[in-house]
């Protein structure tokens, strides 16, 4: 179900609210809101630092929100309001997640000329990983197949 232009601004203003009260309270600019069936389903702010967790991204809290109140399947088709541009994470986790639309109040261009630089985030996953910041190894081990083959197994059992 798509949201109606006039739904989104009345949505996108709330992501502005939620984003102006956590910065009041000492936090980054960024939320996210998630509208499905007409109603939204789940809010988050950016809490990496209150959590001390690097994906505790405002979309990524928006979605846990939003999956752990109303499930998984709750979120397929959803809308993602946020109030700047999703990084490659929350876009990937939108993905994930099979949100239907993202609307971005700020693009991640404003966000960068306020300090929140994350464009090259973007580009990372177009690199091979032996070209990432970070090493990255491939170990060949014999039983490296083996969980997948024991999910098949237990899944074609009716588990």
């Amino acid at each position: 179900m798509r949201t109606h232009d006039s739904e989104l601004m009345d949505y996108a203003h709330e992501a502005i609210r939620l984003s102006r009260e956590h910065v009041a309270q000492g936090g980054i600019p960024f939320s996210g809101v998630i509208v499905g069936s007409g109603r939204i389903l789940g809010t988050g702010f950016n809490r990496v630092r209150e959590d001390n967790d690097p994906t505790a991204h405002a979309e990524v809290v928006a979605l846990r929100e939003a999956t752990t109140k109303h499930g998984i399947r709750a979120v397929a088709g959803a809308t993602l309001i946020a109030s700047g541009e999703p990084c490659a994470l929350c876009y990937m986790a939108s993905l994930y997640a099979s949100i239907g639309h993202i609307v971005h109040v700020a693009d991640r261009r404003t966000a960068a000329r306020y300090g929140f630089d994350y464009t090259s985030s973007y580009s990372l996953f177009a690199e091979d990983p032996a070209d990432w910041p970070l090493k990255v190894t491939a170990l060949q081990l014999p039983e490296a197949e083996q969980p997948f083959q024991d999910f098949l197994t237990l899944s074609r059992a009716g588990r």
